[in-house]
């Protein structure tokens, strides 16, 4: 388990921790940070490649006329041709409608843990244009409040290094607000448009509230940083819980891990585009005693 960007800060607080997904396959779990679409397009090329071999061998086929060399030749030849269709399947599979992903760190506990492995309805959104930015068409619905989201994290909330070196990560989080919605925290209780939230999901490990400090002299202020994402800047304690109120900015969405206490989120990195969600969780298939629809 990896913690994001986590350092002890002069209120004694440490940093809050960012759910990033592994992506389940044989490679190692601690190669979190790789993105779904990369590996999509390399199974991608792969199965060109793939289809390509089989052609070029279908085209040599005939010229192979040993009988023992045409056993091992077809057997060679089929392998590749079932191979590359079954490469391509499972990109489009991958690209398109559901993937796999393991969680490796604790920011939505208690509803996802460290070590679950779940799948993720990556159309109810709608599908992914390929190679565009993020645009999508054809949507079930549109994200609601309470949805658990996977996206790529934007940005602002990567560390100066990650964005030089071009890291890619995956965070799951649970939307709170949508476009338009106005977010306020007191003393850990979240409210939207002036309603507290329902906290049977949040989870605290701190019984200690950091109270209100006024750090922006006017509330349009507060809202440019926020919407900036140089919240992280500030120690943490200012924000985790009394948190402004904000308005959710077009397009964007204010999201939050369960672990209230120990999440790297909206608070301090600041709305999170649309075009950055991936898919919803969707059913935890493993271990085997929390197999559950995801909610």
């Amino acid at each position: 388990m990896t913690l994001l960007r986590q350092k002890p800060e002069a209120s004694s607080i440490t940093r809050p921790t960012a759910t990033s997904l592994c992506i389940h396959s044989p490679t190692s779990v601690g190669e979190f940070h790789v993105a779904c679409t990369k590996m999509e397009i390399k199974l991608f090329f792969a199965g060109l490649i793939l289809f390509v071999l089989a052609r070029i061998m279908a085209a040599l086929k005939p010229r192979v006329r040993k009988p023992l060399a045409q056993k091992v030749y077809g057997e060679i030849y089929e392998w590749v041709e079932t191979g590359w269709s079954a490469v391509l399947l499972a990109a489009f599979l991958m690209f398109f409608f559901i993937q796999a992903f393991k969680i490796p760190s604790g920011s939505m506990r208690m509803t996802l843990r460290e070590g679950d492995h779940l799948f993720v309805n990556k159309f109810i959104y709608g599908f992914r244009v390929p190679f565009s930015d993020g645009k999508r068409v054809w949507p079930l619905r549109e994200v609601h409040r309470g949805d658990i989201v996977i996206f790529q994290c934007p940005p602002s909330a990567l560390s100066f290094t990650e964005r030089q070196d071009d890291v890619k990560k995956d965070f799951v989080k649970r939307c709170i607000a949508v476009s338009g919605d106005v977010v306020m925290i007191r003393n850990k209780k979240v409210y939207v448009n002036d309603e507290q939230l329902p906290g049977g999901y949040a989870n605290y490990v701190d019984d200690s509230v950091f109270a209100t400090t006024k750090v922006f002299p006017t509330s349009e202020q507060y809202q440019r940083t926020w919407e900036a994402g140089k919240f992280d800047t500030l120690p943490p304690g200012i924000i985790r819980d009394n948190f402004g109120p904000i308005i959710v900015p077009p397009g964007h969405y204010f999201v939050m891990g369960d672990n209230r206490d120990r999440s790297f989120d909206s608070r301090f990195w600041g709305p999170l585009p649309g075009k950055y969600i991936k898919g919803r969780a969707l059913l935890i298939y493993w271990p085997l005693n929390r197999i559950c629809l995801v909610k």
